[in-house]
């Protein structure tokens, strides 16, 4: 995906810090993002914006729903494959798409995450935030700045956005072809590259958020899926994002010879855990 000759945006940027270190370069000062702080402006302005605070949660009965009123329109070959893992998981051998702790990427953390998400401003950008595993987090970058001709890939991509009165408009491309569309934890194919992800986000009501997407997967799809998700705003003390880890599992607390709490591996027998010594 990367041009031989071109530098991305990262690479361009670690460029920029090698020739600064060597020598003040005005070039890299000139190409590279804008730093300075916000304005006080920049930062009143934010509460013009539509309140998103709280915890939002997926509605999902309405995901489970869209399984078969709302069915992405599959290429035959994406078909054939669907419809075996659909077979499984009626078997009860379901594949299990996201495994390895690897991110669920996009549009699939929107389309079927379980979990609670929040999202923040800060000038030039919205944030989501989504609870366990510690790896999703999305950046929107609403400064005007448009996609790199040659963006460094990601399992969310690189989104730009704007807003449209109260609703804010996400493009999103750069995504792993690896990353998978997904209608479940378990039915599900990579993208295979050329992913384009449109959004619509707005509040349907005071409390319930709708996410309208346009997926555009040239190499699953015969056109444009259009399906909307559904979020439920939670408020309160009691309402908040929790830390998970999925490899945390993977390891047992224990003492080292120095007194030290340390985690340990954990080893399993017959499917059970015990701890490694």
């Amino acid at each position: 995906m990367t041009a031989p000759v071109a530098l991305s945006q990262r690479r361009r940027i670690s460029h920029c810090l090698t020739v600064a270190t060597l020598a003040l370069s005005t070039w890299c000062l000139a190409a590279g993002p804008d730093y300075r702080p916000a304005s006080a402006a920049a930062w009143a302005a934010l509460g013009q914006l539509p309140d998103w605070s709280g915890v939002w949660i997926p509605n999902q009965l309405d995901q489970i729903a869209q399984r078969s009123t709302n069915s992405p329109p599959w290429k035959p070959e994406a078909a054939a494959q669907i419809a075996e893992q659909v077979q499984l998981a009626n078997a009860m051998r379901p594949l299990g798409l996201f495994v390895n702790c690897l991110p669920e990427g996009m549009p699939s953390w929107m389309l079927i995450s379980h979990d609670a998400m929040e999202i923040l401003y800060t000038p030039g950008r919205v944030t989501m935030l989504g609870e366990s595993d510690g790896n999703r987090l999305r950046r929107i970058y609403t400064d005007g700045r448009s996609h790199p001709a040659d963006p460094d890939p990601g399992f969310f991509g690189h989104s730009v956005g704007h807003w449209e009165r109260d609703t804010l408009v996400v493009d999103t491309v750069g995504v792993y072809p690896e990353a998978f569309l997904a209608i479940s934890e378990w039915i599900g194919l990579p993208n295979n590259g050329d992913l384009h992800v449109i959004e619509h986000i707005h509040l349907a009501s005071p409390d319930r958020l709708h996410d309208d997407l346009e997926i555009i997967a040239p190499h699953l799809l015969t056109g444009p899926w259009k399906t909307t998700r559904i979020f439920n705003r939670k408020r309160g003390p009691q309402f908040d994002i929790a830390e998970g880890e999925c490899l945390q599992g993977n390891f047992s607390e224990a003492t080292d010879g120095k007194g030290n709490s340390v985690f340990v591996p954990a080893e399993r027998v017959e499917g059970n855990l015990h701890v490694h010594q």
